[in-house]
Order: C-alpha cells, then sequence, then structure tokens
C-alpha cells in the first residue's frame, strides 16, 4: 500500500502559482512554521544528495550534489563581491542574508530545537545545513559566518572561483571573451562544483534540497514543516532574491526572457520531483513526514504529467516512465533513491537541452507573481 493512500487528508491549501491551470493538483497542508528552508540532518544527508555524473551532449559535466557545503571550502562573499557587488546588495537585504540575525530568536525555532534536544541552533549540523554557511581554517573547527549565502545555493568556491572569473587571459574581459572561452569555462567550473545557472535545473536543486525538509525525526519529533509546501521555482527567484546583473554589467537587475522563464517552470517541478522521492526514500513511518512527502512526489509527478500533454517534450515521457516504475511506500530506500538519481540527470539534461522556444503553450501558467 502507498503512503498517501487511506489516510487523513489535512486541510487543503491553495497554491496561488498554478490557480488557473486545473490539473495541476494541490497538496495538502501539514504545518505552517516561519522557517524560510527546511532543515536537513546529518543523517538525511546520504539520502537527498547522492546524486550522478551526466553526460550533457558532447561535454561530460562531473555534475556535484546539492548538499550542505564543505565548510573548508567556503571563501565566502568577501570572494564574490568585487565582480558582484549589486548581487550582493540585493542578497543582504533578503530573508537569506536575515537568518543569520534572526533565526536562532525565534520562538518557533526555539520550540524545535527544545523538541530535538539541540543546544544551539547556530552550532547544530542539522539546522545549520540549511540555515546557515559555515567556514573552517586548516585545523579549526567550522564556524558560521552568514546566513544563507551565495555559496549555499551555487556551491562552495574555492575548488571553481578562479576558473569562474577566466575570461583567457589577464587582460581579458568578460565582455571580450570569446564564445568558445566562455563555454570551455562553465564547462569547467560545473565540474568543479559551481551551480552555475546557466543550467537552471542546477539551481531549482539548491533551491530544492532546502525548501523539502529530508528528515523524518525533525519533523515527526521536532515538528519542523515538511518544506515548504508553496514552494515555486520562478515566483521564488524571481522576486525578492533575484540578482541577474550579469548581462547588464552591474546596471540593472534584469528579469528573465519569457523562454527561459518556461525553462525555469518546468525544471522547477522536474527538481520538487527528485527532491520529493529523495525525502520519501527516507520515510520509515506512516505519519506526517512520510505522508507529506509521498503526496508532494505524487503532486510534481501530475503536475509534469500536466505539461508533457501541452507540450512537445520527450524527456519529460522519459521522467513519467522513471515515476511509473517504482512505488511511494515505506522503506523502499534504494528504489526510490535510484529514481531519484535518474530524475535528476533528466532535469539536468532538459534544462541543457530546452531553450523554452517550444514550451510556449505553458505562458498562461508561468506565474507572473513573485515572492
Amino acid at each position: 500500500m502507498s503512503i498517501s493512500s487511506n489516510v487523513a487528508r489535512p486541510q487543503a491549501h491553495s497554491l496561488p502559482v498554478m490557480h488557473c491551470l486545473h490539473s495541476f493538483p494541490r497538496l495538502p497542508r501539514v504545518f505552517s512554521i516561519v522557517f524560510i528552508a527546511a532543515v536537513v540532518s546529518q543523517s538525511a544527508v546520504v539520502a537527498q544528495t547522492n546524486w550522478i555524473s551526466a553526460e550533457a551532449g558532447k561535454t561530460d559535466f562531473q555534475l556535484h550534489p546539492a548538499k550542505p557545503v564543505d565548510p573548508s571550502l567556503v571563501l565566502g562573499n568577501e570572494s564574490c563581491v568585487k565582480c558582484h557587488a549589486p548581487e550582493i546588495t540585493v542578497w543582504k537585504a533578503t530573508p537569506h542574508a536575515k537568518t543569520f540575525d534572526q533565526l536562532h530568536r525565534q520562538p518557533e525555532a526555539k520550540q524545535i530545537a527544545a523538541k530535538l534536544g539541540l543546544r544551539s541552533i547556530k552550532h547544530s549540523g542539522r539546522c545549520v545545513a540549511c540555515h546557515y554557511t559555515q567556514q573552517s581554517a586548516p585545523g579549526e573547527s567550522p564556524h558560521v559566518i552568514a546566513g544563507v549565502s551565495c555559496e549555499s545555493c551555487h556551491g562552495e568556491a574555492k575548488h571553481w572561483v578562479d576558473v569562474h572569473h577566466d575570461y583567457g587571459g589577464p587582460n581579458i574581459s568578460r565582455l571580450a571573451e570569446s564564445a568558445g572561452h566562455k563555454a570551455d569555462r562553465i564547462a569547467k567550473s560545473v565540474a568543479a562544483g559551481m551551480r552555475n545557472p546557466v543550467n537552471a535545473y542546477l539551481v531549482a536543486q539548491s533551491c530544492l534540497r532546502c525548501h523539502t525538509t529530508a528528515d523524518e525525526e525533525l519533523v515527526n519529533v521536532g515538528g519542523h514543516s515538511a518544506g515548504s509546501l508553496d514552494f515555486e521555482f520562478v515566483s521564488w527567484s524571481q522576486g525578492t532574491i533575484r540578482h541577474n546583473f550579469v548581462a547588464s554589467e552591474g546596471r540593472s537587475n534584469a528579469t528573465r526572457s519569457n523562454e527561459k522563464l518556461r525553462v525555469m517552470f518546468v525544471a522547477g517541478m522536474i527538481a520538487e520531483l527528485e527532491a520529493s522521492l529523495r525525502a520519501t526514500a527516507v520515510a520509515t513511518e506512516k505519519a506526517t513526514f512520510g505522508i507529506t512527502s509521498a503526496q508532494r512526489a505524487s503532486r510534481a509527478t501530475k503536475r509534469i504529467q500536466s505539461v508533457a500533454q501541452k507540450v512537445d517534450e520527450p524527456i519529460l515521457s522519459e521522467i513519467l516512465e522513471v515515476v511509473a516504475s517504482v512505488k511511494l511506500k515505506l522503506n523502499n530506500q534504494d528504489q526510490l533513491t535510484q529514481a531519484a538519481d535518474r530524475v535528476a540527470k533528466l532535469g539536468f539534461r532538459f534544462a541543457e537541452k530546452n531553450d523554452g522556444t517550444n514550451l510556449s503553450a505553458l505562458d498562461p501558467f508561468v506565474p507572473k507573481g513573485r515572492k
């Protein structure tokens, strides 16, 4: 029997981003916690981040899992600000940055920590993994240096930052960089661990790593939410936290093209499916965590089915075949994790291959509102 069958359904909540597409099902709300992101325990990290090496076209991208950053490889925002000062300015005004000073003071956070016997929110691995950025020097213990920061989403920078800003020589600017060198630079950066937004799926994975909770005890015992159940990639990434200054050389925070938004819309659904499969994979009891994770995976599947009926994209059919081959049931970690791995490969390939021109039928459904 599946986890989500024959159970009492919590009261349904509205997902305004999908209000105009009746065939995109909605998910019941289980908890309403003010946390801005879900938290991942050390025991659940393996389930959520056992990921892939993928091949895209003729280039081998050695992709890295969306996982908590390695403190020893974190350089901090100072390594970004020289080239990305406008982006840092935007970031400082977001909940991602403000969590550094605010989260550990929130009553809800204190209650969850008390239920789990955690003495410090800022020093507990299962809280830090999503809500903070840690750094450590050789021989020193990790310490928190920021809230959710650049490297939380784009990957710890030590191994890729030099490649990222090498435009072909000491006297060559980004604007003068050749197309061939740019493609090679991005590929090498991704291979070194950067989650570059040139592939929307990489960034969507970073979001869903924390906006989906893959920690059964945290939810069932601690009372944490089972993730941001109303998360939608376009509306959440293109509002308060949007920091798209590169094309204008820092002069304006540009909106994405319709084509790019279409790709992001679908990539977000696929990433939510992947993350929900990983969460369901670690469920061991029929309780809030397992039920909600399975229902969220089912919802993501139905949304992808709806998209597949509206556009010509064979990769979506492949994803649906993967999901149809497994059951959303308790203690099914191996099969569900393998399915999530396959979905991840296909999600990366979708975002790498699809430029959005064949997705125009989705325009009425891509959300216009922004978080």
